[in-house]
């Protein structure tokens, strides 16, 4: 039980390091400040300042399958170390570059690898050290480090840049994750003797099974839906603020993330309790209120405690997910080949937040606001409620 709690902290510590992704809204607006002062260090496009965010999106997405299969057969240990090196690498790249090309490869590609070598290393061990009904809540405490992240970096990162300089605080946190990455990399370790507890069945499935079963796609196109909308807020949150907090708007990207690994804690107890079904549907019909109650209120300028109210329950909400699908994915296929299979059912997470995050940008700069783009995201999540329905009652 003590080395089993040792892992689950590991991990956990190590996506509190990983979850810098989530305050891309601090930097984004410091880029888009940039390029309307005209300042010369950004020349880019307005349209163009979420790419880099996108674009790690969908690399941590799709790497998740070679990192996963590299975790499966060389362990959590090295992989996690391996991902620690290219997160600090690429974030010291950008600290001394204002490039557009440059920062999509270091900031989207460099350390989009790393977070998925290390992700996709902090949860499989820590599953294999205890028993499958409480597979819920280990995921979603080791997860959770990922989503809380930002209650420290969002003030650090807000601090950082105001006084140093963006490039700065780029190599500040470059050096600063890839030590801490590192060290606890040393502390993942798997089980002597781990198998998989489930049927034989489940544990030989091949991965031209996991293509033959329906719930796989099923369960991609909710994984797209609920990951997508929430990665879209993500992406605003900090600029939706400013709006009545100002330069404290980095509070928002603090709250939600407090939301965002509340959502994953509490929906992995809950799911292990009801369900992983009745779990999401309820997350995802939550989560479609919310989009349409932002739709029609946030450019009436509301107060600051309904904008904090708000970030923080489209946090929780956007956070189910992330405790929810691993859950799932263990829960039908077994644990035998996790990693990548659970890499490939997490690409709809980068799909969705590349599709999303870009679509969004895009309707706020033809429209001036964001009311479509919580339009759109409000009825694509009515239509995972639906399809929520045809997934069969999962194995206990």
């Amino acid at each position: 039980m003590r080395k089993g709690i040792s892992v689950v902290m590991a991990g956990v510590g190590i996506n509190l390091a990983l979850g810098i992704l989530y305050t891309w809204s601090i930097f984004k607006d410091s880029i888009s400040k940039s390029i309307e002062d005209a300042d010369g260090k950004f020349n880019w496009s307005k349209e163009s300042v979420n790419d880099p965010y996108a674009t790690a999106l969908i690399v941590f997405a799709f790497m998740m399958v070679a990192a996963g299969k590299i975790q499966d057969r060389f362990g959590p240990r090295i992989t996690a170390f391996i991902g620690g090196i290219m997160v600090g690498a690429g974030f010291i790249w950008i600290s001394q570059t204002t490039g557009y090309l440059e920062w999509i490869l270091g900031f989207g590609v460099l350390a989009g690898t790393g977070i998925a070598f290390g992700y996709s290393s902090a949860t499989p061990p820590a599953l294999k050290w205890f028993p499958p009904e409480k597979t819920g809540v280990i995921a979603g405490i080791v997860v959770s480090g990922f989503g809380i992240a930002s209650v420290y970096i969002a003030p650090l990162a807000r601090y950082w840049v105001n006084n140093f300089g963006l490039n700065k605080a780029m190599l500040f946190f470059g050096i600063a994750f890839m030590a801490a990455v590192s060290v606890f990399s040393l502390f993942l370790k798997n089980p002597p003797g781990a198998t998989n507890p489930g049927k034989k069945a489940e544990v030989e499935i091949s991965l031209g099974g996991l293509f033959k079963d329906g719930r796989f796609y099923i369960l991609w196109i909710l994984y797209f839906i609920g990951s997508g909308a929430g990665l879209m807020v993500i992406s605003h949150v900090n600029g939706i603020a400013g709006k009545s907090m100002g330069e404290a708007a980095f509070w928002a990207v603090a709250i939600l993330a407090i939301g965002n690994a509340a959502g994953r804690i509490v929906a992995g107890m809950l799911s292990d309790k009801i369900g992983r079904k009745k779990t999401l549907m309820m997350m995802l019909t939550f989560q479609a209120v919310l989009m349409f109650l932002a739709m029609v209120t946030l450019e009436s300028n509301p107060s600051t405690l309904f904008i904090l109210l708000l970030a923080t329950f489209m946090g929780f909400n956007y956070g189910t997910n992330l405790s929810l699908f691993p859950s799932y994915t263990k829960d039908l296929w077994g644990l035998k080949n996790f990693g990548v299979f659970y890499g490939i059912v997490f690409t709809a997470w980068g799909v969705g937040g590349f599709v999303l995050s870009r679509l969004s940008q895009m309707l706020k700069v033809s429209s001036g606001n964001l009311s479509s783009s919580f339009m759109v995201a409000g009825i694509m999540l009515l239509v995972a409620v639906g399809l929520t329905l045809l997934l069969k009652k999962e194995e206990k």
